[in-house]
């Protein structure tokens, strides 16, 4: 994320009261980097967490177990990026005029190729792109109430950083799985969880979508 009108507007993190994240957010304001340049990272570190994990298919075990675990990481650095370009842009001044367009679309296109990622590398591409239309899905109701009323509803059990952890999760099971239970099959064996993810991922995309929605019309109609 980045520009946002008010602390009210931008996503409640834990993280943004850690003292290493105020370090890195300065270190990185210090030498120059400008919020939309890491908004511009988090999207090529998806699209290199969607190529690791169209590779994995037919890839032998050991080939496997590091395309996922590199995948997973590129979810997690994603959402570090999401989280310093926020505080670069707040914390450190450096708002711009584009920044509306830089905190939402990035984070559209960065879905798009991780959760597709996940659909190729299970064989579930299908399942995928209904993930990935619920995800959008849930963002749209966010910033449609903001639009309405000036509330920015980041609550529900698959927002943003839920849907990453939840990526992360199963790959990194997925890893471990082929690394102590895969045989020369791994890759088939490691797709099930995988394929359970986007499930509940999707699953969670539609609570979330209700939750939002509900919550917008008891604003509206108190």
């Amino acid at each position: 994320m980045t520009q946002q009108d008010s602390d009210t507007s931008r996503r409640p993190l834990a993280s943004r009261q850690q003292a290493w994240a105020h370090h890195l957010s300065t270190l990185l304001s210090n030498v120059g980097i400008r919020p939309n340049q890491i908004s511009f990272a988090s999207v090529v570190l998806s699209v290199l967490g969607l190529v690791c994990l169209s590779l994995s298919v037919g890839s032998s075990k050991g080939q496997l177990a590091g395309l996922y675990i590199a995948s997973a990481f590129a979810c997690q650095m994603r959402l570090l990026c999401n989280l310093m370009d926020g505080m670069v842009a707040v914390e450190a001044g450096k708002q711009t005029a584009d920044g509306a367009l830089w905190n939402e679309f990035p984070d559209r296109l960065s879905d798009i190729a991780l959760l597709m990622g996940v659909g190729i590398a299970a064989g579930e591409t299908t399942l995928a792109w209904a993930v990935v239309s619920l995800s959008i899905l849930v963002a749209y109701v966010r910033e449609l109430g903001k639009g309405i009323d000036r509330v920015a509803d980041y609550s529900g059990p698959m927002a943003k950083p839920h849907r990453m952890a939840l990526m992360t999760a199963a790959l990194v099971l997925s890893a471990i799985v082929v690394l102590f239970f895969g045989d020369e099959n791994a890759w088939i064996q490691s797709t099930s969880l995988l394929s359970l993810s986007l499930w509940i991922c999707g699953f969670g995309c539609v609570v979330t979508v209700w939750q939002r929605i509900s919550h917008l019309l008891q604003r509206l109609n108190p």
